[in-house]
């Protein structure tokens, strides 16, 4: 798969069946999309491209208030467009002053002009331009003017899979890994950076990372304790993770997110590791004293395990 960053960066002399949006979580329903995408490629012998944006929209439009909590970093989204099998992304930087383009530049300027778009895959609900006014109507209008095709993704074919970045996000929320799992296609996972704590997983006999240090636009699901797989320098392991507060402990004031890594010691501070969330374990809750924590952990050990 290539990376181009910016439209002016690509080769206008490739012909491209496209796609754009920001397909934040590339869940199974933009699957389907990028699926047709690369078919209706290989039929025209043309490259499938996908045009995203960085950052997203909504930081630069709203920079005080853009309350975003996304499913995935770019340079997550793009090991997911690999994945796909999608032949070139166009990561365009995203501005006020792109921002102004109407609909009939956006198609003209940049996807015919700049792209070489000879066929548009969208979904039913796709809107672009200035003020998201330019949609498939739009698209359909200027595709004779412009020499390319249209395919639109129903919203029956969108509908069948019943699915939604926000539907995603309110199941993370929730702390239903299971459905999360089954919108996404694939194990929910962030980054974060190993730093100093206050080392009381050491004195339990569960001595755990902290994380910190994450995309400040990335979502981190709902307190509680979770079966996970950390990925440390390669290698997979097996863990459980702790998000919230330490009520146990009367409580710390910001949230924390700690991981104990089955069969694993040596130092990783300073380290970035990858958690792949498997199971929602339980939700946190206060002990009566440390041994009754510590019963628990062994419980939670036990299932993480098995998960």
């Amino acid at each position: 798969m290539r990376v181009f960053r910016g439209i002016e960066s690509y080769d206008s002399a490739t012909e491209t069946c496209l796609t754009t949006g920001t397909f934040d979580g590339v869940h199974v329903g933009h699957i389907k999309i990028i699926d047709r995408l690369n078919s209706i490629a290989r039929e025209e012998e043309r490259k499938s491209a996908m045009l995203t944006f960085y950052p997203h929209p909504r930081k630069v439009l709203f920079p005080d208030d853009h309350g975003l909590r996304l499913l995935t970093t770019m340079d997550e989204k793009l090991e997911l467009f690999e994945r796909a099998g999608i032949d070139d992304v166009i990561i365009h930087p995203f501005s006020k002053e792109f921002s102004r383009y109407n609909a009939v530049e956006y198609i003209r300027d940049l996807l015919v002009n700049g792209l070489n778009m000879k066929h548009m895959v969208i979904g039913y609900d796709h809107h672009f331009g200035r003020n998201r006014v330019g949609g498939i109507d739009q698209l359909r209008e200027m595709a004779p003017l412009y020499d390319f095709k249209v395919t639109e993704i129903s919203a029956k074919d969108i509908d069948d899979v019943n699915v939604s970045s926000t539907k995603v996000r309110m199941a993370l929320d929730q702390g239903d890994i299971e459905l999360a799992t089954s919108f996404l296609g694939y194990q929910y996972s962030f980054e974060g950076e190993v730093i100093h704590g206050k080392k009381r997983g050491k004195g339990l006999g569960f001595p755990t990372a902290n994380l910190s240090n994450f995309d400040d636009t990335k979502l981190i699901p709902c307190n509680g304790v979770y079966a996970v797989e950390v990925k440390l320098n390669g290698v997979r392991y097996k863990a459980m993770m702790n998000i919230g507060h330490n009520p146990t402990f009367e409580g710390d004031a910001a949230k924390t997110i700690e991981i104990y890594i089955f069969d694993f010691s040596g130092d990783i501070y300073g380290q970035q590791v990858r958690v792949s969330i498997l199971k929602y374990l339980r939700a946190e809750r206060r002990f009566s004293d440390v041994s009754e924590l510590i019963s628990q952990m062994e419980v939670d050990k036990i299932q993480a395990l098995n998960a």
